[in-house]
């Protein structure tokens, strides 16, 4: 996987930063290293990445702005931040951006490494099969898992994967209750706590996609999961 994984990889600490960059080239991975958020963005247009780290305190352009215009640019692409404040505040507001992972410094390459591989296999292997994934309907609204695309009375929508992914296990799973251990485990790879908050921004997200259609609900089934109904 290393051979052909591209790595965006900004830093602005420059002992850390240039330690980064050679142990994920020894590693194999091809890494490209900016030392701050402007100059993130410019490497980020010039060439297609398989993943970005990202350091939250950058000169420039500070690791969210520099997530909201990648995430705007490309829905896809995965990231992962890095940063030297408490995890508590920052971790909500990077899964909000649709952050894959967070490590907060002081952190081993070897759990780095860890984390990095999760995320390729996720996004690489990809949570739907698109040749296989029918369109689906249900109340006003249509879903194209293939095109990642909802469509309804108020036009088309195009969803990010994670949120394309678990749209298209709720309506699996219509009018019962999807387990959320087995959407943790389907979609992100694990059920840790930080997967787990994260599927719970993308739910919040999906309720605001489906609030065009009323006689849809999105319900949470407390100790158990989630459910999308179709009321009658």
């Amino acid at each position: 996987m290393a051979e052909s994984t591209k790595l965006l990889l900004v830093e602005d600490d420059p002992n850390l930063g240039s330690i980064l960059h050679e142990y994920l080239t020894l590693k194999g991975y091809s890494a490209t290293l900016a030392r701050d958020g402007q100059a993130g963005w410019e490497r980020f247009l010039s060439d297609p990445y398989d993943l970005c780290i990202l350091d939250v305190m950058l000169p420039k352009m500070d690791g969210f702005t520099l997530a909201e215009k990648i995430r705007d640019r490309d829905g896809h692409v995965p990231f992962l931040f890095l940063t030297a404040k408490s995890m508590k505040e920052d971790a909500i507001h990077g899964l909000k951006l649709g952050a894959d992972d967070y490590l907060t410094k002081p952190f081993s390459m070897e759990e780095l490494l860890l984390r990095m591989e999760a995320i390729l296999r996720r996004t690489k292997a990809g949570p739907i099969r698109h040749e296989q994934a029918a369109s689906l309907s249900f109340g006003q609204l249509s879903f194209d898992p293939t095109q990642q695309q909802l469509s309804g009375p108020q036009g088309d929508q195009r969803l990010t994967g994670k949120e394309a992914a678990l749209l298209h296990l709720l309506c699996q799973h219509l009018n019962q209750t999807l387990d959320r251990k087995t959407a943790l485990k389907e979609i992100w790879g694990d059920d840790s706590y930080f997967n787990a908050r994260s599927m719970d921004v993308y739910i919040a997200k999906l309720r605001k996609h489906l609030k065009q259609d009323p006689g849809l609900e999105l319900l949470t089934v407390h100790g158990q999961g989630f459910k999308l109904v179709e009321l009658h």
